[in-house]
């Protein structure tokens, strides 16, 4: 019999050996490209010099004895080296130094407005590190995923640092006005994330609200982290939102939880309000054995999804007389909804696939969900909020209108069914 033997040759240095994947793909044009970039970078700095002394390097002034009336007046003193991270990965470049008179008779070290004191990367190399971070990337392994390009110069607490730069945006997003915000249409909803609070991992709500303008078009208003979707959670979000200029929405969807209810009606009283259907339908679930789940759904689909209100109300009294019967805590489930599960049947058919459901957030929770899998527990309550945010500021995620946009300006009428079963 043959032996296979993987060892290595002896006579063959073990240096050679341990040659990584991509250590031997010499790229000509992205040495090239990171060559130029230096260069320019250099001359671009330099110019910005030779615009305030009024002269390039060794040459003299175009405004020559006339220094004091231009109030540009100072000398060059060498250069020193930095280091600088941009897409185009880590490069050293020779940053001029100088000294400007000052009115007072001394001198100041100039300041390079391109390039900001102690910066260590481009903002472009920041928004590449957060949108990988975002895209789901714990902060550990971004310096393995980016090590290719970034040259190694990127660990952990780069990325940190760089999600500390997006906090600033954060919150000036949730500081501005909605005053000017045509807002015609609320979606409310909840979920529950895990966080790290006291060192110890613990469940909170992200409480989101989002908005749809008079073109149709969704846009998230507020995303808040909360103990809980109890009435005073839900009262102290929506009255953030009328403080800052909110004006009275025309329609509300929401996910049916008691305190969301309690929070609306002592704001907004008398703005119809549709409860969500996929809800409602996971709460009839709650209250029949696993073997009747299929003969609900079959049911409740054909009520919920019929074209006509009156259809709606003639499967609704069917689907009552029916479980009753069969299994009484159904039909009391459904019954406990009330008309506001059929609110969505006020308005045109073409609008009623974007008001029957709270779909448009919970697609947000779960894309959120997966991009935060990979940390399991979220180092604090405003970090999760905050990159639910992003998320959507960086266009990480992007909302469509809704279905039946051209429609919006029409108004709900009356009570559209019968109730009675």
């Amino acid at each position: 019999m043959t032996n296979i033997t993987t060892k290595p040759d002896s006579l063959q240095p073990a240096a050679e050996m341990a040659v990584d994947l991509f250590d031997n793909w010499f790229d000509p044009i992205e040495t090239e490209v990171r060559a130029r970039a230096r260069g320019f970078i250099e001359e671009l700095i330099r110019g910005e010099l030779d615009a305030v002394l009024a002269r390039p390097r060794y040459g003299r002034s175009q405004m020559a004895g006339q220094e004091e009336r231009a109030g540009v007046a100072g000398h060059r003193h060498g250069s020193r080296t930095r280091s600088l991270t941009g897409t185009f990965g880590p490069i050293e470049i020779a940053v001029p130094r100088a000294r400007l008179n000052t009115p007072e008779g001394k001198t100041a070290e100039w300041k390079s407005q391109a390039l900001r004191a102690y910066q260590r990367r481009t903002l472009a190399a920041d928004a590449l590190i957060a949108s990988t971070y975002l895209a789901g990337t714990n902060t550990r392994r971004v310096r393995r995923a980016l090590a290719a390009l970034f040259g190694g110069t990127v660990g952990k607490d780069t990325v940190s640092r760089t999600w500390r730069k997006v906090k600033g945006d954060w919150d000036a997003w949730n500081t501005r006005s909605l005053a000017e915000d045509p807002i015609v249409r609320l979606i409310l909803d909840g979920t529950v994330v895990r966080v790290r609070l006291d060192r110890k991992a613990t469940s909170i709500s992200l409480l989101v609200v989002l908005g749809v303008r008079a073109d149709g078009q969704k846009v998230l208003l507020a995303i808040k982290s909360m103990g809980g979707e109890s009435a005073e959670a839900w009262r102290t979000v929506l009255d953030d939102l009328i403080r800052r200029g909110l004006r009275r929405p025309e329609f509300l969807i929401v996910d049916g939880a008691p305190g969301l209810d309690k929070a609306i009606a002592s704001v907004w009283d008398g703005v119809p309000v549709q409860r969500c259907t996929v809800h409602k339908h996971r709460n009839l679930f709650a209250h029949a054995p696993e073997r009747l789940h299929d003969e609900i759904t079959a049911d409740y689909n054909d009520m919920i999804y019929a074209t006509t209100p009156e259809e709606i109300e003639v499967r609704r009294k069917a689907f009552i007389r029916k479980w009753r019967l069969k299994h009484r805590a159904v039909a009391d489930s459904l019954e406990e909804a009330g008309d506001r599960l059929f609110t969505f049947a006020r308005l045109p058919p073409s609008q009623w696939r974007s008001l029957r459901t709270t779909n448009a957030i919970e697609r947000l929770h779960e894309e959120f969900k997966r991009r935060i899998k990979t940390q399991t527990v979220l180092p604090s309550a405003d970090t999760a909020a905050m990159m639910f945010w992003a998320l959507l500021a960086s266009g990480q995620i992007n909302m469509r209108k809704v279905d039946g946009w051209q429609t919006l300006s029409t108004k709900p009428i009356g009570q559209p069914i019968d109730l009675a079963a």
